[in-house]
């Protein structure tokens, strides 16, 4: 079989099973183990692509970075990238295969679990721990059948299984017990602890609603994660948006760089953004509204699984007129990826949407031809005389037909396009660029000579790789990772 392993599952979305798996992962990589991350499947629009080529959630590529391993497809081995409220393209081993509703879905379900548990099985064969990651919640029994990510996942490869519950939403003890409770034996007999994270407070006011879960479930808590502010690393969805994002509140001042990024329904790769937050002065706030747009002093427009349908967002709220007047007035406006694909003259999509030819923003002398084939790269280049490397994931390809050049795309006046991803990551890039945003602005602002967006994460790394070790029992963690769920815990009333 292999390393031993552990699933981390959750109570809810965003109850923080991301951030738990990647600091056992810095954890056990501090200790001298070789460690990696996997998440059987991930439905997410924050994705990266490795170094042969290959597409996986962005969460299980930092995951594997804190883990100090050359992030692979087989860590992430089926993404799901929703490009409207029915439908997801799945992306199997780095590559997409299909576009489908749930319904379709199942047809895949039998291959998947395949794929599934052969990349964990490599995993595990090439690592001394696997730290694996559900998805939602167990708990979720319209699901369970057809699961390979939670339960199904554990069930197959006879991994103990951690629940995390989000204390800071309430109601967290309700809901580790019903977790546990709304399962079937055979799943509860995996179910061996429980955590608690995003706590603020005293431990001691936890202990006898700890303690009474203990008696309750026959569980032990494992450990009480204390709130982090600024701990956003790489999440996977848009729930992560509506927690206080780092500097978002920060006062303004005429040394203030104002950055506003248009949130649509289907915003990709907002990690983009980060690098932003991590220069002082500079205040990244999102943007649902034409009046959210008004005192920026840079507008972005992010990547976006659903071009045509957010730009006709953009379109419906007023805010597409807002971008357009402020183009035209001078002042900036940096379009990304689909972001980039909104800014040229028209969009001929049939592959995406299937809308056809499309009436872009015209802010940019570009045409965009949507095509069959993704496109996923990691482009090296320069600009503002400093090297950028980037990536890349999209189907639109932009041809560009006048301009002066930008990374791979344009600039006219204060409006800037590109499709490569992660080029703010680039600190000299990134400096030059908010210095040339600011003088088009008439801002004062100039960017700290000496930040590094790369020693910024690697420290986050480390932060949360303390807080497994400071607040988590290890050794109760180490035993399961080596045991397995211990035998005889108790079954609760299920109705099963």
């Amino acid at each position: 079989m292999g390393g031993g392993a552990l699933l981390v599952a959750g109570t809810t979305s965003d109850a923080g099973k991301s951030l738990v798996t990647m600091g056992l992962c810095r954890w056990l990589a501090r200790r001298g183990v070789k460690v990696a991350p996997f998440k059987a499947q991930n439905m997410s629009l924050n994705s990266m692509v490795t170094a042969d080529g290959a597409e996986i959630g962005r969460a299980q590529y930092a995951q594997a970075q804190a883990a100090g391993v050359e992030p692979r497809a087989v860590m992430n081995p089926v993404l799901l990238k929703p490009g409207s409220d029915r439908r997801s393209q799945v992306v199997v081993l780095g590559r997409p295969v299909a576009e489908v509703d749930a319904v379709e879905y199942r047809a895949h379900r039998g291959r998947l679990r395949e794929v599934v548990l052969d990349s964990l099985a490599e995993l595990r064969a090439a690592h001394d721990v696997v730290i694996c990651e559900g998805a939602g919640s167990p708990a979720e029994i319209n699901l369970r059948a057809g699961d390979i990510v939670n339960m199904g996942l554990a069930r197959a490869a006879d991994i103990p299984v951690v629940v995390v519950g989000d204390i800071d939403r309430g109601g967290v003890f309700a809901s580790l017990y019903g977790t546990v409770a709304l399962l079937e034996p055979a799943d509860q007999a995996l179910v061996a602890a429980f955590v608690i994270n995003k706590f603020r407070g005293a431990v001691e006011l936890l202990e006898p609603g700890l303690a009474r879960l203990a008696e309750l479930t026959g569980r032990p808590t494992l450990g009480v994660l204390p709130w982090r502010p600024g701990l956003h690393i790489d999440p996977e969805d848009g729930l992560a948006l509506d927690a206080p994002r780092p500097g978002a509140r920060a006062p303004y001042g005429r040394q203030t760089l104002r950055v506003a990024v248009a949130r649509y329904p289907r915003i990709s790769n907002f990690t983009d953004l980060d690098a932003l937050t991590c220069e002082p002065g500079v205040v990244v706030r999102y943007a649902t509204d034409p009046g959210d747009l008004a005192d920026a002093d840079l507008v972005v427009l992010p990547g976006s699984r659903a071009t045509v349908s957010d730009l006709a967002w953009l379109r419906e709220r007023g805010m597409a007129d807002a971008i357009v007047r402020r183009a035209r007035e001078g002042r900036p406006v940096l379009g990304i990826c689909g972001g980039h694909q909104m800014l040229a003259r028209e969009i001929l999509d049939e592959v995406e949407s299937g809308a056809g030819r499309v009436e872009g923003l015209g802010l940019l002398p570009t045409r965009v031809v949507f095509a069959r084939e993704k496109t996923l790269a990691r482009p090296t280049g320069v600009a503002y005389g400093q090297p950028v490397r980037a990536y890349e994931i999209h189907h639109g390809v932009v041809e560009v037909l006048g301009g002066d050049p930008f990374l791979d795309g344009c600039r006219v006046g204060a409006v800037w396009g590109t499709t490569w991803h992660g080029a703010l990551e680039n600190d000299g890039f990134r400096r030059a660029f908010l210095a040339d945003v600011a003088r088009c602005a008439g801002r004062d602002f100039t960017p700290a000579p000496d930040v590094s967006f790369a020693a910024q994460r690697a420290a986050m790394f480390d932060t949360v790789g303390d807080l497994v070790e400071e607040h988590l029992d290890t050794d109760a963690v180490w035993r399961l990772i080596e045991q397995g769920a211990p035998p005889g815990l108790p079954t609760l009333l299920s109705g099963f």
